[in-house]
């Protein structure tokens, strides 16, 4: 199987572009559209023509690029089916459950309601990439904006199931202050001290706290260590289910003014 090229780079504020190449086919596509300008540098800096831009959810901040994208490359946008009506540009959906082929690379879509209700991520199983946009973060999960918490419970721990040297890139850059506030309540956890410390000198020297693996994330977001002993208890949550330690964890984020 030929292999990904995958370029990610800084667009806005805070959010992540990606680009990513098929070195047989030479196909490109981009994982959402946050703006226009920093998506089309980006490419002309690599020397890639887009052909297909992937869109997770309907946020202005994904999808703000797609219009003109359209227009300078011709590119085909496929999107949720759930958000068609609000996505400029989509030519094509895709529901939650789906695989499909992209010049060769299975895609996995997987159905992720909570932040909006249609959002979805694009997991590639055989290059173990996960595109999780603003559903799981690193050291973090997706503010629950459209959704439910029980349905953003689902959507972050349906990653568990993936394997752990899998690269997750997420649509934010949001790790260190995720970082600051898991310490709040899983502040004996050394692997995540470490983290902290790695991605505060990442960012400070003008690089990324991404990509990173879920392996990683299974020992330091707390969204996914909901069985944890210590976390239970120092939330004085040791017989909760998981889905209320989620909530109450998720809550807590929501409140917190670190």
């Amino acid at each position: 199987m030929a292999s990904l090229d995958i370029i990610q780079f800084p667009c806005r504020s805070d959010n992540f572009g990606v680009i990513i190449r098929d070195q047989a086919t030479r196909q490109v596509a981009a994982i959402d559209a946050p703006e226009f300008e920093a998506v089309d540098a980006a490419l002309k800096k690599a020397g890639w023509k887009l052909n297909t831009l992937f869109i997770t959810h309907h946020h202005a901040d994904h999808v703000e690029g797609n219009l003109k994208l359209k227009e300078s490359y011709n590119c085909e946008i496929i999107g949720p089916e759930k958000e068609k009506a609000t996505i400029p540009g989509i030519d094509k959906t895709l529901r939650g459950g789906e695989s499909i082929t992209w010049a060769g690379h299975k895609i996995d879509v997987l159905d992720c309601p909570g932040h909006t209700l249609g959002h979805i991520s694009f997991h590639f199983p055989d290059d173990k990439v996960l595109f999780a946009a603003d559903t799981l973060f690193s050291v973090g999960c997706g503010r629950v904006i459209e959704g439910t918490m029980e349905q953003m419970f689902y959507s972050v721990t349906q990653f568990l199931k993936l394997p752990p040297e899998t690269q997750l890139y997420c649509g934010h850059e949001y790790t260190v202050a995720n970082c600051v506030f898991a310490l709040t309540v899983d502040a004996g956890n050394a692997a995540l001290q470490a983290r902290l410390k790695q991605a505060d000198a990442a960012v400070k020297a003008g690089g990324a706290s991404l990509p990173i693996t879920l392996g990683e994330e299974f020992k330091t977001n707390p969204y996914l260590r909901l069985k944890d002993r210590a976390i239970r208890q120092h939330l004085g949550m040791e017989n909760a289910t998981d889905q209320e330690v989620f909530t109450e964890i998720r809550t807590r984020k929501n409140n917190f003014k670190g």
